[in-house]
């Protein structure tokens, strides 16, 4: 009988280092013998990748936004992450649900209720086993994002005061989910937080 494998996503503030660890740790987990499955929200299929295009660079109202982003998860649980752990292997996600809560609920404004409709709908109680959440003030995860070498999408150009309450957000999605949701400080350096994921990882 195979043994289920295991989903890890990573959550933050555009610019708290999230996507500087990421391919690291799949790396790790692969170095320690795991078939990892990398993937990101929105996306990870091929319609997901197209909802992905308008999502970040269309403006669109409110409840759009949210509707597509669950529609897109849909498609990823159904297409990516649950045969991957059906077949034993680990999903590694650049984002999940928290980031609804986060963006289109402290971000934009949505009723929370509406977001805990949608995911009690689309996902049916699934979860993922652990959430790194990266965290740091947005003052200076706006410097670093003022220094990427692309063009920022929609969401990444908002306001300080919009990052702010995605920020709020996602900590008090990890007060209230305090089991799953480790936050980690971005603003400590790379080899200390990587040694930190190391920890995290033992007790997965």
């Amino acid at each position: 009988m195979t043994v289920p494998g295991k989903f890890i996503t990573l959550e933050g503030v555009d610019g708290a280092g999230k996507s500087t660890h990421l391919d690291w740790l799949v790396a790790h987990l692969r170095g320690q013998g795991r078939t990892v499955v990398q993937s990101r929200e929105p996306g990870g299929t091929p319609l997901g990748e197209k909802l992905r295009e308008l999502l970040l660079h269309e403006a669109m109202h409110l409840e759009t936004e949210a509707l597509l982003m669950f529609a897109a998860r849909r498609e990823h649980m159904e297409l990516v992450i649950k045969p991957a752990l059906a077949r034993g292997d680990w999903v590694v996600s650049d984002r999940f649900t928290d980031a609804s809560f986060a963006y289109q609920g402290g971000g934009r404004g949505l009723a929370l209720d509406k977001l805990a409709r949608l995911e009690d709908w689309v996902q049916e109680g699934f979860q993922p086993d652990l959430t790194l959440l990266f965290d740091l003030p947005i003052g200076i995860a706006a410097q670093r994002m003022a220094g990427a070498a692309r063009q920022l999408d929609r969401f990444e150009q908002e306001q300080a005061d919009f990052h702010e309450r995605v920020r709020a957000a996602y900590l008090r999605r990890a007060a209230e989910n305090p089991g799953r949701i480790r936050v980690i400080d971005g603003s400590q350096s790379i080899e200390s937080i990587r040694k930190q994921l190391e920890d995290i990882l033992t007790s997965v």
